[in-house]
């Protein structure tokens, strides 16, 4: 499903990110930005270790990185040229700021791109896993925030989600029908 997005487009789809060969891929990182599990651990390993030895200088310099940012690393082996770690909110109840943190970790993904004058980005679904942020719910967020930033950015030609199941695809597929160009 694709959708016409100022100069660009959105695009969403069933797959596997770590394939991608968009300029830069995200990675739905932990505060540490040192692996974990889900997505985080799949880009690491299809990576390789020039990933994570990025990511332990940038641990150096900043600390933990807090929900809403991103960073961005060379991609290693992987097809992209970049992975831009993003930390989504953990899910609280929805009281504690997480729609808001969420939109800035879309936001602050696409304006990495942005600095390093990429075109096309592609996003897994962020914090909905271990995080445990309603799918339907952050689809809408993911698909807003990514829309509105688009509307004011022409360079960014391609921003993809590329989703892992069924389920997921199918939330995202129902939010950007929803959301106007």
């Amino acid at each position: 499903m694709r959708k016409s997005i100022g100069s660009g487009t959105l695009s969403i789809v069933q797959g596997d990110i770590t394939r991608q060969q968009t300029d830069a891929i995200v990675n739905a990182a932990n505060s540490s930005l040192l692996g974990g599990g889900g997505v985080d651990g799949a880009i690491h390993r299809a990576g390789g270790p020039e990933i994570l030895k990025e990511c332990e200088q940038i641990a150096a310099e900043i600390g933990r990185l807090d929900a809403g940012g991103a960073v961005i690393t060379t991609g290693g082996r992987l097809a992209a040229l970049y992975v831009i770690h993003a930390v989504g909110p953990i899910w609280r109840g929805g009281n504690q700021g997480e729609r808001e943190t969420l939109a800035s970790a879309y936001r602050e993904s696409l304006m990495r791109a942005v600095e390093k004058g990429l075109g096309s980005v592609s996003f897994p679904s962020i914090s909905t896993g271990a995080y445990r942020f309603p799918v339907d719910e952050a689809a809408g967020i993911a698909l807003g925030a990514v829309r509105d930033f688009m509307k004011g950015n022409a360079g960014l030609k391609l921003v993809e989600f590329v989703l892992f199941d069924a389920a997921t695809l199918q939330a995202h597929e129902q939010a950007l029908g929803q959301i106007e160009p």
